[in-house]
């Protein structure tokens, strides 16, 4: 075997010429598919983060029914057996308990409806940086009873740090809900409609304006990693009351898992259009390489050589011209994407405008996964494989007497 690849190695620098343009058609198309690829994966991971750390979680826990009819009713009380069972279940980093409903806000004659959210601040700060957020005054605390409103809703309801708000909504089971509380600090959303409508307060005052002691619209559970979403929502299953659901981020936002489906298909179909060049470019070479060297494989058959070995030495050349090209190629690729990846690409323009909407930080970043390294690896391994059908076959069935007079 080891004959067999210095014959092979020694044959390709004959030609040099030849042998770099192959390997740096392979390198290219290598460069670009990772390039490619890192960009698509690393804005669908900054897509999943940004809405599972300010909303679902990768994994809620809710009442049962509650997704799909969301009012202060079908709330549910935590207990120490499931938040025992968090704690100890792997992979889990930490959970957030919110009590989350609607209000009308006023301050002076203006109004507004609002999402209004419950919540630990530690906790919240702790996984989606609330705290970073604030733009005036100061970030609220556990037992506090005042409120962080986005920028644009304090502009709208024209109040700063310190002023009063008035909330009016209905509590559990009925109940009236409704209480003034002061502005503690005035935070700036990238989307636009969270900035507008969102208010914060701490779990304890949620609880209590809505008459709704130690109840919770949901648990957000966060990850170490997302592989394992499946692994750990069915530890939680085991161990669910029947009055209780689990949900994943993909149950729970399908329409950002349509979103990235579509994209993700786009992006296959243009790195597949990519190969197909470059496989007819690797299959144009290797073809060149073979009739050119047709009288050389009459003589080494002439003079005795099998025709299999001669196949495989072949073979065993435009292997080694792919691996050589996939190296190459990730060499050239890994340092930028290792940079990107630490350093993310800042948007601007209409590109940002529009990821802002989405509450998406408007930077682009690279993925930096072995996996996507390992499939590119694999598909330009199988171009070139197929690439060598064509002289293969060539050495199975060429005259040795026509070969030798180079036709």
């Amino acid at each position: 075997m080891k004959t067999y690849i210095k014959l092979a190695w020694r044959n390709l620098w004959r030609n040099k010429r030849r042998t770099i343009i192959t390997v740096l058609s392979v390198l290219f198309a290598f460069f670009l598919a990772l390039v490619m690829r890192s960009m698509q994966l690393g804005s669908y991971d900054l897509m999943v983060e940004s809405a599972v750390k300010t909303s679902t979680g990768y994994i809620q826990i809710h009442a049962l029914g509650y997704w799909d009819d969301k009012t202060i009713d079908n709330t549910f009380i935590s207990t120490d057996t499931l938040e025992g069972r968090l704690l100890s279940t792997r992979h889990i980093t930490a959970f957030i308990p919110r009590l989350e409903s609607f209000a009308l806000i006023s301050s002076g004659d203006m109004t507004k409806g609002i999402a209004v959210i419950g919540t630990d601040p530690e906790k919240e700060n702790a996984i989606s940086a609330l705290r970073n957020r604030v733009i005036r005054g100061s970030y609220f605390e556990k037992d506090d009873n005042s409120v962080l409103i986005g920028e644009a809703l304090a502009d709208y309801l024209k109040v700063d740090v310190n002023d009063t708000i008035v909330l009016l909504s209905q509590g559990y089971h009925g109940e009236s809900a409704q209480g003034a509380y002061p502005v503690k600090g005035i935070v700036r959303f990238t989307a636009p409609e969270m900035n507008s409508s969102m208010l914060y307060m701490s779990l304890t005052a949620a609880q209590k304006l809505y008459s709704a002691p130690e109840r919770l619209t949901s648990l957000s559970v966060l990850l170490d990693n997302k592989k394992y979403i499946r692994f750990v929502a069915d530890q939680l299953k085991i161990i669910n009351a029947e009055n209780l659901e689990v949900m994943t981020w993909r149950e729970l936002l399908p329409e950002m898992v349509q979103a990235i489906q579509s994209d993700n298909v786009s992006g296959q179909f243009m790195l597949g259009i990519l190969y197909v060049v470059v496989g007819f470019g690797i299959f144009g070479t290797i073809m060149m390489m073979t009739i050119e060297r047709r009288r050389e494989f009459g003589i080494m058959v002439a003079v005795g050589m099998r025709r299999v070995k001669l196949a495989f030495i072949v073979f065993v050349e435009t292997v080694i011209l792919a691996l050589v090209g996939i190296a190459a190629g990730a060499a050239l690729s890994y340092p930028i994407i290792l940079y990107y990846h630490l350093h993310p690409y800042q948007l601007t323009g209409e590109t940002a405008k529009a990821m802002a909407e989405f509450n998406v930080e408007p930077v682009m970043p690279f993925a930096l996964e072995p996996g996507f390294f390992i499939n590119q690896s694999l598909v330009v391994i199988i171009l070139s494989i197929l690439a060598a059908i064509y002289p293969l076959t060539v050495i199975g069935r060429f005259k040795i007497i026509p070969a030798l007079r180079g036709k």
